[in-house]
């Protein structure tokens, strides 16, 4: 189905942001850049990872990574999927699917396919652990929470996102909490609100490269 130019324009701020986002949560790139994933000993708490997923994850890994600029082909974007679905469906109970399914949201973005991401974001909030024998990290957690609630924001459903945002607890994403809602509020056209929030970010330390743009798009038309 063709996009409108106003669903193409949301749709490239969600890509610009998710890329943006990377560098300040650094998760992808940690995972992948720790060598023979020994991130694995980052969860001190957590349960034995089966060598399966391991496996499955690595493979993952050495698919979907790739250098700056360079795009997945239709074969390695399969493939990845593929490995993302066998992660999620045989090893559920991992940190190995749940970092599956982050990506699995990276790609459906990536794709233009909105649903597929959110159905990824909120697979692995669904899938988190917390108890005695381990638990999801909350960086990881915080990370699917914005993610999700920017996409549900690029569906239009702002009221929505916002309401997600509402039981986010940021932590240590605070300048990247305030920046989301600030555009959420914009489409809900509560500018001043709006203006709060970014100012929030910015004085959270955010590194956003469009931060300011949009105080001062606020500001031209107060």
């Amino acid at each position: 189905m063709a996009l409108s130019t106003e669903e193409e324009e949301t749709l490239d701020s969600l890509k610009r942001w998710w890329n943006e986002s990377g560098k300040s949560i650094l998760l992808g790139v940690v995972i992948f850049a720790v060598g023979y994933f020994g991130w694995v000993q980052w969860q001190s708490m957590q349960v034995v990872e089966s060598s399966e997923a391991s496996d499955l994850f690595e493979e993952l890994g050495t698919t979907v990574v790739l250098g700056p600029g360079v795009a997945l082909t239709d074969e390695a974007r399969a493939s990845a999927q593929t490995l993302i679905q066998q992660l999620k469906t045989e090893h559920a109970d991992t940190s190995y699917a749940l970092f599956g399914a982050l990506f699995g949201g990276r790609l459906a973005v990536e794709a233009n396919d909105l649903q597929t991401a959110e159905t990824e974001l909120q697979w692995l909030l669904d899938n988190t652990r917390s108890g005695l024998f381990g638990s999801t990290d909350e960086s990881l957690i915080i990370t699917a929470q914005l993610r999700l609630a920017r996409v549900i924001l690029a569906k239009e459903d702002a009221a929505r996102a916002l309401a997600l945002l509402d039981t986010v607890v940021p932590g240590a994403f605070e300048a990247e909490h305030a920046e989301i809602r600030g555009d959420v509020l914009v489409a809900l056209g509560q500018l001043t609100e709006a203006q709060a929030s970014y100012q929030a970010a910015l004085q959270s330390g955010s590194t956003s490269t469009t931060l300011q743009m949009k105080i001062d798009d606020l500001a031209l038309g107060s």
